[in-house]
């Protein structure tokens, strides 16, 4: 029986041709939608779980309040882990202080080679529970050792054993290679630590114990736990709040620090606090997708059951013959079942093939590396329950529906579909479109937030600047022997240093005090060290006051205040005012204009710029405008080589750096609208199927208006005004919906766009254009028709 089910399913796909092309690929684009978003969402949902660990494992964090209001900060003082070890050793098994990742130079020989890296305590081997290739995980208790990852040992010594092979850092200071260990996977927090090296080398190197008269003052290191296997997290995360409050001078208590335990599960889909508490973070981009994933499958499903409703009933008579001539409703249960479920296997090996092709797009669009799980025995299940469960669904209709009917009332064509046999059709159109109009809209709305962050006046010329770090000390004490000499090439507008680079501040100090301060608020503001030449090399722009000049000695005692910190400060007047940095009074000699150096969707943070040649971390260089990128820089290498030789010319365009400021919006907004685009996709493809199918029925009405005189237009009109009053529901009813829900999306930014009315009509208008544009192509068609092979038509 089950044969005969197939042969017939299999025969009445081949005879509707259209249909079933439309049936099949509307919900193969579908599945395949669901699937690739299932797929971002999995591994989202699976970010850092490679690692053993994973469930004990956090950063400690700590919540601080400046002018009432809580801040959560990662940095610690460089004391942290020893605190908790010494106080709350029983609850942890190991505690990891750490330096932030970032560019270091690794060189061995001739070979030099600009890597990510990290400076550990010798615990964070167990805690990461790398797979050692060579040595093992006691590796780092050497203090002149490191270890490398895989990709980066390949890639300094090719072939060659690089165990006891010794190399330099950023060519300061020389390390034995003592162990070996494999990538860390893409979709961690530690993707990109390609080399491991000591805590207590950079600390020694540093002298930091010797730097620091109040060494829990400074947050400027991070600190990692393992909390112990009978521990839980959320007692010791309690336990430790006070560890930092309890050892700090009586003029940092209040700041009233708050040490937490930050789970690694938590850290990229919550990573965002607001007041002290977590808020959420990528976890919205989670649920996001997958409202969009279920709604654009379904769509297809609508789709699906929409044409096989509509199909249904031209089968009427084919269920009076099968009836009279004995089939029993069980059979034509079975024979419309095996239908669907055979459509929907199609759709489903189709999806497959299309997410395989795609996939290489979809990882280029959304940052990852993602690959369809062929050895998941959830993968298939998921896929074929689901299959069979949409062919049942979609089937259920014809199946029990048209196996009801009287063979007698079909045969003698008594039987009538029903005033309301269309109804349910109606409903699922709109709400089709209520879903591919609410994507309309909220794409619109990503995007026009993006391009409103853009379009902030940023308070600098980004055009044509490049910021390089100053990663070996071969730099210092160059600083005008190399300045003259890249001016003297021509590729150099101008070049000056920084602490920190263009994109972002480094540091905040909360010592500062002014006449008029009030005693209640804290001073603290971000600090920038600079040199001269600095704002020419950016081009910022000046409210009030002047530039630092070496026509004035005393412009070292002096400093330039952002207009956030002289708005701060209650200065109508800072030119001239005297500002206290730890006790070190300073002059104000210029305010300029608010520059954004850190979020472009949050408001600028109040700085201070003040000279100092020795804290100097950065090079800004602003490139010739006269000549182009790729020559300029071949001449600016050259001067580095002279004066860096040790490390290869490594830079990045400022206006790329600030471009990152958008990636997660943009990649959102990326995939919000090529899923949109797919949504409308399916929709239309339904809607060309129902066109077809009102068209077929109508066909004798439509050759019987021809010849009282109706023109194509009236055809046209009469076929289409159905399918446009249906869209305007859709409008009436997502417009609401989508302002809701975006205006509570925009809700997170500070700086963020206004919901305008234009967004809703241009969605709306385009939404009819589409569907006008579908159901003419079948209305036209049917207009022109000769009217007497339509009445002729059985």
């Amino acid at each position: 029986m089950f044969n005969n089910f197939l042969k017939i399913a299999l025969r009445n796909l081949k005879r509707n041709k259209v249909y079933s092309f439309i049936n099949i690929i509307g919900l193969a684009v579908g599945m395949a939608v669901a699937m690739l978003i299932g797929l971002w969402i999995y591994d989202e949902l699976s970010f850092n779980k490679s690692f053993q660990n994973y469930d004990r494992l956090a950063i400690v964090m700590q919540n601080q309040t400046f002018n009432g209001k809580v801040g959560s900060q990662t940095a610690v003082p460089y004391l942290m882990a020893d605190e908790i070890r010494k106080t709350y050793g029983s609850d942890f098994k190991y505690v990891s202080m750490s330096s932030w990742n970032g560019k270091h130079v690794l060189s061995f020989g001739e070979k030099k080679i600009a890597q990510s890296g990290n400076y550990f305590e010798p615990q964070i081997t167990e805690m990461l529970s790398l797979k050692m290739l060579k040595g093992t995980r006691k590796a780092l208790k050497e203090t002149h050792s490191i270890i490398l990852s895989e990709s980066v040992a390949k890639a300094l010594f090719d072939k060659a054993d690089p165990m006891d092979k010794l190399l330099k850092i950023d060519n300061n200071f020389t390390v034995k290679v003592s162990g070996v260990y494999e990538d860390l996977p893409f979709n961690s927090d530690f993707q990109d630590l390609n080399f491991i090296a000591p805590w207590d080398l950079y600390i020694n190197d540093n002298n930091w114990p010797e730097k620091t008269t109040d060494p829990w003052r400074s947050n400027a290191f991070q600190a990692f736990a393992q909390i112990a296997d009978h521990a839980d997290m959320d007692k010791v995360s309690v336990k430790i709040k006070d560890v930092k409050l309890k050892r700090v001078s009586k003029v940092n208590a209040a700041f009233k620090p708050e040490v937490f335990l930050h789970p690694m599960k938590k850290w990229h889909l919550y990573s965002e606090f607001k007041d002290g508490k977590n808020v959420g973070g990528r976890i919205q981009f989670v649920w996001l997708f997958g409202i969009i994933g279920s709604f654009v499958l379904l769509l297809a499903c609508i789709n699906f059951m929409n044409l096989a409703t509509a199909r249904s009933e031209k089968r009427a008579k084919e269920v009076g013959i099968r009836k009279a001539i004995g089939s029993m409703r069980s059979q034509l249960i079975g024979q419309f079942f095996s239908e669907s479920v055979l459509v929907s296997v199609f759709a489903l090996l189709l999806s497959l093939v299309l997410v395989q092709l795609t996939l290489p797009y979809f990882n280029q669009l959304s940052n990852k590396q993602i690959s369809i799980l062929w050895t998941s025995p959830l993968f298939w299940t998921s896929g074929i329950s689901f299959s069979l469960f949409t062919g049942l669904i979609a089937g259920s209709y014809p199946a029990l529906y048209l196996s009801s009917f009287q063979p007698v009332k079909v045969l003698k064509g008594t039987f009538q579909a029903g005033r309301f046999a269309s109804a349910p059709r109606k409903v699922l159109v709109v709400l089709q479109f209520t879903v591919s109009i609410t994507l309309i809209i909220g794409t619109i709305i990503v995007f026009q937030q993006i391009q409103f962050a853009k379009n902030r006046p940023s308070g600098y010329d980004r055009s044509g600047l490049i910021n390089i770090l100053m990663n070996t000390p071969d730099f210092k004490g160059h600083y005008n022997a190399l300045r003259n000499d890249l001016l003297k090439t021509g590729a150099v507008a101008e070049m000056s240093q920084s602490s920190g680079p263009t994109t972002g501040i480094s540091a905040i100090n909360n010592g500062y005090e002014w006449d008029g301060k009030d005693p209640s608020i804290q001073g603290n503001l971000g600090t920038v060290a600079i040199t001269h030449d600095f704002g020419k090399s950016i081009g910022w722009t000046f409210a009030a006051g002047r530039d630092f000049s070496r026509n004035f000695s005393t412009d070292s005692s002096g400093i330039i205040l952002n207009e956030a910190a002289a708005k701060f400060m209650g200065f109508k007047d800072p030119i001239g005012k005297t500002v206290k940095a730890d006790g070190k009074p300073y002059k104000v000699i210029g305010v300029i204009k608010d520059m954004v150096m850190e979020s472009p969707y949050q408001p600028v943070f109040r700085t201070v710029y003040m000279l100092d040649y020795e804290w100097a971390n950065f090079i800004n260089l602003k490139i010739n405008p006269k000549m182009s990128s790729s020559q300029a820089l071949a001449k600016i290498e050259s001067v580095f080589k002279k004066y860096n030789p040790s490390a290869p010319f490594d830079y990045w365009f400022v206006d790329d750096e600030y471009a990152r400021k958008f990636g997660d919006e943009e990649r959102i907004g990326k995939l919000a609208g090529v899923f949109t685009v797919l949504a409308i996709f399916i929709s239309c493809l339904g809607l060309f199927g129902l066109a077809s199918f009102v068209a077929e029925q109508r066909t004798k009405e439509i050759g019987i208006r021809k010849i009282l005189g109706a023109s194509i237009f009236n055809v046209w009109r009469l076929l289409s005004k159905d399918f446009v009053s249906l869209i305007i529901i859709s409008l009436l009813i997502s417009a609401p919906a989508a302002y809701l829900f975006m205006n509570n999306w925009l809700q997170k930014y500070e700086y963020r766009t206004e919901i305008s009315w234009w967004i809703f009509l241009v969605s709306g208008m385009g939404a009819m254009a589409i569907t006008l544009l579908t159901v003419s192509f079948q209305a036209i068609k049917a207009a022109v028709a000769n009217p007497v092979k339509s009445i002729r038509t059985e």
